[in-house]
């Protein structure tokens, strides 16, 4: 039991943001703290996993991406474009060559970012891998991704109701994790079938699986193609303990998608008017 003052000198590094480089999203008040659990959600090829690592390697922060979703060869590729600015697919290309030699030393200095490339990773491999990062650097990540949290083997699914409440104790096991550790986590997931093309704004009802109550951070992503090889993703804080929320969707902070590089660059220049209301 302590007291307020006692509990100030106890927090450690629970509270602190990362390194944030999203300007419009930081004029939303969205924040990503350590000790605390987010989700951003999209629906498939929308670009959460684009949005995840580079977050990463806009923070350069300790950090352990559990990437079930994505190869080795995908995320290296992506992450040497974002990192360089070269373009991805002669990233991918040099890669796949044996032809990587210039880009080797870029990646080195990333040093303490780590992967983990299991399909089905189980809780216990995440708790394992944890205090291999700790034995190795003496500290743990600043930032955990799970990409997708539904590829976590949380034991046999035998009924839609068994799979949200699977999901929720998911969602509450990696909201403990990240207090027990002052780790920011990151968990990747998707949306409700009417949303699945997102095309539109994603309210935080069309979270699948009804997951929202655990996590201190929800953000939802829809996307907008102007037909000309170029992609907009739009950022919707659905609900924020620390700052703004709307849980329509309907208030976003819009980036442009680099194709070649994947970089996401800022649009707004000012605050949605939603938001300035």
């Amino acid at each position: 039991m302590f007291s307020l003052t006692q509990s100030t000198r106890i927090r450690g590094a629970a509270g602190e943001p990362l390194p944030n480089t999203f300007k419009s999203l930081k004029r939303l008040e969205v924040e990503f703290r350590r000790a605390e659990l987010s989700l951003v959600v999209a629906g498939p090829g929308t670009g959460k996993s684009l949005f995840a690592l580079f977050l990463g390697m806009t923070a350069n922060v300790p950090m352990l991406y559990f990437s079930a979703d994505s190869s080795a060869a995908t995320q290296v590729a992506r992450a040497t474009a974002m990192i360089t600015g070269d373009d991805s697919k002669v990233v991918k290309e040099a890669l796949v060559g044996g032809d990587f030699a210039e880009y080797e030393s870029a990646l080195g200095e990333r040093w303490w970012t780590r992967f983990n490339f299991s399909a089905r990773p189980t809780q216990k491999e995440i708790e394992t891998y944890l205090l291999c990062y700790l034995e190795v650097y003496g500290c743990t990540p600043h930032l955990l991704v799970v990409d997708n949290i539904t590829n976590v083997d949380t034991g046999e699914v035998g009924s839609a109701e068994s799979y949200t409440f699977g999901l929720e104790g998911l969602c509450e096991y990696l909201s403990e994790m990240a207090r027990e550790t002052s780790a920011h986590v990151l968990g990747l997931h998707h949306v409700t079938g009417e949303h699945s093309d997102g095309l539109n704004p994603i309210p935080l009802s069309g979270v699948k699986g009804k997951v929202h109550r655990v996590p201190s951070l929800i953000l939802t992503i829809h996307k907008e193609v102007d037909g000309m090889n170029s992609r907009i993703l739009h950022i919707s804080p659905v609900k924020n303990r620390e700052g703004f929320e709307d849980s329509s969707g309907g208030t976003f902070a819009s980036f442009r998608l680099n194709r070649s590089n994947l970089r996401l660059e800022e649009l707004d220049e000012e605050l949605p008017g939603s938001f300035a209301a």
